[in-house]
C-alpha cells in the first residue's frame, strides 16, 4: 500500500465537530427564540409606550401649571406693588377735597383769588383722579348703596330716614379699591331699623 493510503482520515472529524457546533447554536437561539412569542413583546412594548406618554403628559401639565402660577404671580405683584403708596394719595385726595368744600360759593364770587385758588386745587384733583384711573384705583361713594362690610363700615345708625335698614344715607370718608380689591373702606352711617326700616344692621360686621 502507498503511503497516501495508510494515513488516517482526519478530515472526516473536523465536519462532524463543526456540525455538532452549530447544531447546539441552533438549540440555544431556539430556547432564547421560545422566551415570549411576538404578542406579549408587541403587548410589553405598548405598555411601556402608555407609560412613558402619561408621564410626558403629566410633566407638561405641571409645567403649564407652573408657568400659569408665575405669570399670575408676575401680574399680581404689578398690579398691587403699588399698593401702600397709593393708601398715601387716597389721604392727599381727602386733603384736596376738604380744601375745595372749605371754600364757600359766595366766596369764590367775591374774591378773584380765592377763585383762582379753588381752581387750580380743582385742576390738581382732578388730575390725581386721573392717576388713579390709570393705576386701576377707583373711588367708592356708596350712599343710597345698601351696607357692604366687604367695602363699607359702619360708624354710626341715623333713625327716621325713610330708607330700609342698612341703606347708606351718609358717607363720611369715601373708600377705594385697587383692581377690584379694597384699599381702603369707605366710613358710613346707614338707615337704621325701626317703623319704617325694618330689620337691625349689625355694626360690627
Amino acid at each position: 500500500m502507498s503511503e497516501e493510503q495508510n494515513k488516517p482520515s482526519d478530515a472526516t472529524v473536523e465536519p462532524s465537530e463543526a456540525t455538532a457546533d452549530t447544531a447546539a447554536a441552533s438549540q440555544t437561539d431556539a430556547g432564547q427564540t421560545g422566551a415570549g412569542s411576538p404578542g406579549d413583546r408587541v403587548a410589553k412594548l405598548e405598555a411601556e409606550v402608555a407609560s412613558l406618554k402619561d408621564q410626558l403628559l403629566r410633566a407638561m401639565a405641571e409645567t403649564e401649571n407652573t408657568r400659569r402660577r408665575a405669570q399670575r404671580d408676575r401680574e399680581d405683584a404689578s398690579k398691587f406693588a403699588v399698593s401702600s403708596f397709593a393708601k398715601e394719595l387716597v389721604s392727599v385726595a381727602d386733603n384736596l377735597r376738604r380744601a375745595l368744600d372749605a371754600v364757600p360759593a359766595e366766596g369764590r364770587e367775591q374774591d378773584e383769588m380765592l377763585k383762582g385758588l379753588a381752581v387750580g386745587v380743582e385742576a390738581t384733583e382732578r388730575q390725581l383722579f386721573a392717576a388713579f384711573d390709570r393705576a386701576g384705583i377707583k373711588k367708592l361713594d356708596p350712599t343710597g348703596e345698601p351696607f357692604d362690610p366687604n367695602f363699607h363700615q359702619v360708624m354710626f345708625e341715623i333713625e327716621n330716614t325713610g330708607k330700609s335698614a342698612g341703606t347708606v344715607v351718609q358717607v363720611l370718608q369715601p373708600g377705594y379699591t385697587i383692581h377690584g380689591r379694597l384699599l381702603r373702606e369707605a366710613m358710613v352711617g346707614v338707615a337704621k331699623g325701626g317703623e319704617a326700616g325694618g330689620q337691625h344692621v349689625d355694626t360690627k360686621a
